[in-house]
Formats: C-alpha cells, structure tokens, sequence
C-alpha cells in the first residue's frame, strides 16, 4: 500500500486514553510555556505506549529524565547527542529479528527517535541520513525544532531563521544575527525517498497527533519534523508559544504539508498570509530587525512557499486524504 493510500488513524478521545495509559507522566522539568515538551505530549499521547523510543541529549531528554527520575513510561533510552537514529536503527532491526525468531511481539512495533534540530540537522545528519538510507520498516524519527541549542545556551544550529539573534549569532552594530538561512530537513529527508515525510505543529494538535499515526502506519522510515516554540531562547512570554506556532504557518514561514511517496501535499493553504511582523514582534530574538531586513526575509519565505504549492500542483496525490479528528 502506497503511503497516501494509508488513511489517518482516528484520534482517540479521553477515555481510550485513560491518565494511567499516558507514555508521558504529568512531572517534568520543562520551562513555562514549552512548546517542545507540547508538541512531545501530544505526539506521544497519539502513539500510546505500543512503542519504543530512543532520545537523543537535549531539552526533551534533561527535562524528562533527571538521573534518577523519569517520566516516562514506556521503554525508552537515553543515546548521545548525535546518535539517535544510529540507535533506534539497531532497535527496530534486533526487534525485527525476535519477531522472525518468535521470540519478540506479534505485531509491529514502531521505534521512535527524537532529537532537537542540533541532534538532527547538524551532528546527528550523518547517522539520520543512514538510518533513511537502510529504508528501517517501523522507524519513524522526529525532529522537536526549537531553531538552536536551547539546553546548552541558546546556541544558533543550522535551523535558526535568518535574522535570529542566539549567543553565538549575536545582532549589533556589524551583526543582524543569524546570517544563514534555515536548512530545510524535510526536503533532505525527502530526498531519500521515504515514503513519508511531514511538518507538524503544536498549534494545530489533531494534524500533529494524525501525523504520528500515519507514520506509526505506514511500512517504512518516517520523518517528521516538528515546530516547537520555546519562549526562553526566543525571548518570548511564556503564554505567547501557541499563538507563536499558530502565526508560523499563518504567515508561511513554518507551512503545514506531507510528502507521500514524493507527492507534496499541503495540510493549510495560506492563501491570504498574516503580516510577518505578528510573528517577528512577540520574539525578543527578532527586535533588532530594521523594516527592509524583515522585507527581504518576507520574499524569501513567500518564495518558498509559492514553491512549495508549485510541487503540490504539478505532482497531486492521485487518493484522497481522510483526515479523521
């Protein structure tokens, strides 16, 4: 079955998902208003327990597992910071080989792995590239994409936006921050020829929480790479991070899509875009920014987009999509 032949699974409601069943515990040490450890709850309460994950070192990993204190409540394992998809390819394939053998379950048992988009797009490629290479059969990987290393220092990764100011991309008389543009990692998991890639965001939590389960479905490696808004690196209030998640895509700078066996699909069309400073004046990280800096990243990121919809168009997904909720 082709991956835009799979329909989304339905959502559980509450009481398929009792307190108790949660693969996340209700303690963590995140800071207020995380967006990242949002999306993650969501992400894990879509999956229930019937997994393994294998999580790379980074906030999701410090904030939910302070030795000796864990949250979570599913077989799960710490790895190294540029490991993540190194290790969960050995999972998934020694699980493969004690079903083979009778000895492992009955049914397929996705292998998760999660790392923060410097575990992903920067130190952790070479192992994420192999890993998609290998074509695993239940091996999903998530990137959580805060744009920088946030748990050591609000340093810049190839994900911080253009503009952004970070300890080390530092805005100033000679500097306008961050001097890059943003690496597009689901275009690189694409590339691969997976045969399922998404975007996904925490302000839009049933495309999020279907997105997971699709790719818990589909036979084959999945990537999905995750928005997560974090109001301590991004110099934002803590109440601010949905509304930051919701104006990512509504200005087109974060656009919701999947790749089906290379198909593009868009999830939200933003036909008529917000004004992009909604989105720049709630972050502290972009106040530096002058009118015509915010003009040229404006024409970029709609000249993203308008490529984006060009891919949609000229490759359609010849099945409709059932998108349950």
């Amino acid at each position: 079955m082709k991956a835009y032949e799979t329909p989304y699974a339905k959502i559980p409601n509450n009481k398929a998902f009792p307190r108790g069943l949660d693969s996340l515990a209700s303690g963590h040490r995140a800071c207020q208003g995380c967006g990242e450890v949002l999306a993650l709850r969501l992400l894990l309460k879509a999956l229930g327990t019937d997994f393994i994950a294998v999580s790379a070192t980074g906030c999701m990993e410090v904030c939910t597992a302070p030795f000796p204190q864990s949250a979570w409540r599913m077989p799960w394992i710490h790895v190294a910071f540029e490991n993540a998809a190194a290790v969960a390819s050995g999972v998934e394939s020694a699980t493969q080989i004690l079903r083979k053998k009778g000895r492992g379950p009955d049914k397929r048992i996705p292998v998760v792995a999660i790392a923060g988009d410097g575990g992903t797009a920067d130190i952790g490629i070479q192992a994420l590239s192999g890993a998609l290479e290998r074509f695993h059969e239940n091996f999903i990987y998530v990137c959580l994409d805060n744009e920088a290393y946030m748990n050591t220092g609000i340093q810049r990764s190839s994900e911080t936006p253009f503009g952004a100011n970070t300890t080390t991309s530092p805005s100033g008389s000679h500097s306008k921050g961050q001097t890059t543009w943003k690496k597009d990692m689901p275009a690189i998991a694409a590339a691969h020829g997976i045969p399922y890639v998404a975007t996904a965001n925490p302000a839009y939590h049933l495309d999020l929480m279907n997105k997971i389960r699709r790719a818990a479905a589909i036979e084959g490696p999945a990537y999905l790479h995750v928005y997560a808004p974090c109001p301590t690196g991004w110099r934002m209030k803590p109440e601010l991070a949905v509304e930051s998640g919701r104006l990512a895509t509504m200005t087109r700078i974060f656009p919701l899509y999947e790749v089906l066996d290379g198909l593009y699909v868009i999830n939200k069309k933003v036909d008529s875009p917000k004004p992009i400073e909604d989105y720049f004046k709630i972050q502290g990280r972009f106040k530096h920014l002058k009118p015509e800096d915010i003009a040229y990243i404006k024409k970029r990121v709609d000249s993203e987009y308008e490529d984006l919809v060009r891919l949609a168009e000229t490759f359609p997904v010849p099945a409709p999509i059932a998108a349950e909720g």
